[in-house]
């Protein structure tokens, strides 16, 4: 795989069919793969509607919340260095406070980050930050990028 190739898109991760705990555990493998690529890069998160009162206990087949909270320890170097946004996308029929119930700020991320139920504005927000640092999305029509990956895995 020639990297040098990929379009420097923002990617997009969707988690938003799955469990919560699911999905934040493959948003964080797709960031750490991302990470890895040590490319600067910008990412849409679409999630799942956060669950209503207190989260529910991980079912025994998702990684646990101390696990969750290692692993963002361990990427959270690679994101500070190479993530320039991350927008994370609320479903759209839910309330907008459950909706804000999806996002975390920079100090936890270690990069700007926003929350939205528009993905359109999601897209501009990330594609904006890329276009600032000088890493245009341009050709973003020619088919996937090279790496890109979304819950699939």
């Amino acid at each position: 795989m020639d990297v040098r190739s990929a379009v420097q898109e923002p990617r997009e991760i969707d988690a938003s069919g799955l469990p919560m705990e699911h999905a934040q555990a493959v948003i964080l493998d797709a960031l750490r793969a991302l990470t890895e690529r040590a490319e600067p890069f910008a990412a849409i998160l679409l999630m799942p509607a956060p669950p209503e009162g207190r989260t529910p206990p991980a079912s025994g087949d998702a990684p646990s919340a101390a696990d969750r909270i290692r692993t963002l320890k361990l990427i959270r170097p690679g994101l500070t260095a190479l993530c320039r946004r991350l927008a994370f996308v609320a479903p759209t029929d839910i309330p907008a406070e459950r909706a804000e119930a999806i996002h975390s700020d920079e100090r936890l991320w270690g990069c700007p980050t926003t929350a939205t139920q528009d993905v359109t504005a999601a897209r501009a927000w990330a594609e904006a930050r890329m276009r600032a640092c000088g890493i245009s999305p341009e050709g973003a029509g020619s088919g996937p990028s090279p790496g890109s990956r979304g819950a699939e895995g």
